[in-house]
């Protein structure tokens, strides 16, 4: 009995995109991938005459904070009252976390893309009209409690993100035309509707291309006083995660969208609706990517201006990567994103290396991602036997 529910244990371990061994196993290839990037990215320090043990600790201290200010400012606040230091020692921390919210729904809008074979590209775009959506509903609808306000500029975020990404899901599902090249074009419409908006319909003055500040019913809660920005957004974030998660590996749909991601050719011979999976997918690929704008939005800007994403959508290409498609991993890498984006600007006001840096560490750890035969060679790892995911197929398939 013990050892049938062993193997039971083991196959839905695999079917979960866990790999063929443990959760170690699966987590060593990535973890000193980016161990190796870290070390690459000093060496490059090195090389450019600065020193790369002083770059990391102002990395880590802008990322994490010091402890030793942290302790500090909770002896101080539980002696005085005074919350001052407190705030101050803890402000890189959750700056970190405000940076990794929208990374987390961006990661995931391309990883449920991946699990379907679907490259979703347009992430960026879908960011963009999210974060329309739920601005105009956010500053134009009045008179509403935040019970029913926030819900609804929330959900108008991920609705026009999941309209925009449905597009060229339909067009691949009923044309054939490759969801590569559409997202790519459907980018360039979002970025040029956003800016004939910003400087016309949803301007909220002539001398600036911004929009009116959405309305305190509207905005996520923060749950510390300024200057500190953590809000609700980091939670939704996790919930949608384990939500992904769960429809993923724990329903039908989440099944199908999977076989038809790994052979669909054999999922069409099983009955399984090729057409239907591949929009559902973009549809909710591109509602995740609205949810990261509004997130942004309506947790930490208030508003909207011309260039208003750091590339969240396009990162997170190489989060969903690193992350192996897989919710938790796109978590993690997130988080690991978010540290690095957040303490890049403490590293070069302390230690004067350029935040293009970052970059190249990020660039690096991609490359070790994508040929983990190399790390394997590098630190004479035994391959092992995982899940592969199917990230895009030929033209017109």
């Amino acid at each position: 009995m013990s050892q049938t529910a062993s193997s039971k244990d083991k196959k839905e371990q695999k079917a979960e995109g866990i790999g063929g061994g443990s959760l170690g196993q699966a987590l060593l290839v990535p973890v000193l991938a980016v161990i190796t990037g870290l070390i690459l990215g000093g060496v490059v320090m090195a090389a450019s005459g600065a020193n790369p043990f002083q770059a990391y600790a102002a990395l880590f201290a802008g990322s994490f904070g010091s402890p030793s200010a942290i302790i500090a400012g909770i002896q101080t606040y539980f002696a005085t009252g005074d919350n001052n230091d407190l705030v101050k020692s803890i402000y890189p921390f959750t700056e970190s976390l405000v940076t990794a919210t929208p990374y987390i729904f961006a990661g995931l809008s391309v990883a449920i893309g991946f699990r379907a074979g679907l490259f979703n590209i347009g992430a960026e775009g879908q960011f963009f009209i999210g974060a329309l959506c739920s601005a105009y509903i956010g500053y134009s609808v009045k008179g509403l409690p935040m019970i029913i306000h926030l819900p609804l500029a929330i959900g108008a975020g991920a609705l026009g993100g999941a309209i925009w990404g449905m597009i060229p899901g339909y067009l691949k599902a009923r044309f054939g035309a490759h969801e590569v090249v559409n997202t790519i074009m459907m980018n360039w419409i979002a970025f040029r509707l956003s800016d004939w908006l910003l400087k016309g319909p949803m301007q909220a003055s002539n001398f600036r291309p911004v929009t009116p500040n959405v309305l305190a019913t509207a905005e996520l809660p923060r749950f510390f006083e300024a200057p500190l920005r953590f809000n609700l957004g980091f939670f939704l974030a996790l919930l949608f995660a384990y939500l992904v998660y769960w429809f993923l590996f724990k329903t039908t749909l989440g099944f199908e969208i999977r076989s038809v991601g790994a052979n669909p050719d054999a999922a069409r011979y099983a009955g399984m609706n090729i057409i239907k999976n591949f929009v559902l997918v973009m549809f909710i690929s591109g509602g995740l990517a609205g949810l990261a704008g509004t997130a942004q939005v309506l947790g930490v800007d208030h508003w909207v201006g011309q260039g208003f994403s750091a590339g969240y959508g396009f990162d997170a290409i190489a989060l969903a990567l690193l992350g192996k498609s897989h919710p938790f991993g796109v978590i993690l890498s997130a988080l690991l994103f978010g540290f690095l984006r957040s303490g890049a600007t403490n590293m070069q006001s302390i230690a004067g290396i350029p935040i293009d840096i970052i970059s190249i560490i990020q660039g690096l750890v991609i490359i070790f991602i994508a040929a983990p035969a190399i790390i394997r060679w590098l630190y004479r790892i035994r391959s092992l036997k995982v899940e592969e995911i199917v990230l895009t197929r030929g033209w017109g398939k």
